[in-house]
């Protein structure tokens, strides 16, 4: 059974939010303040809580489920 949204924590949705992004596990440390070892358990509680075997099905599947906005167009170029 998939998550509702209140079955993630507040750091996991952090977490989640900047998964779409180009960001490493490093960057998304160093943006939140926290360690390296602190987004990877983020990240894997988050890939066990979605049925997600890597960012990019975590990140489809959030989006299914409305915990991520939906990109409505790619982004254009600069």
């Amino acid at each position: 059974m998939l998550p509702r949204p209140s079955e993630l924590t507040p750091s996991e949705l952090r977490v989640l939010g900047l998964l779409p992004t180009n960001l490493t596990r490093a960057e998304i440390a160093h943006d939140l303040h926290v360690s390296i070892h602190t987004v990877n358990t983020h990240i894997r509680n988050l890939y066990a809580k979605l049925g997600a075997g890597d960012r990019s099905a975590a990140v489809q599947r959030a989006r299914r489920l409305r915990l991520l906005a939906h990109r409505l167009s790619p982004a254009s170029p600069k």
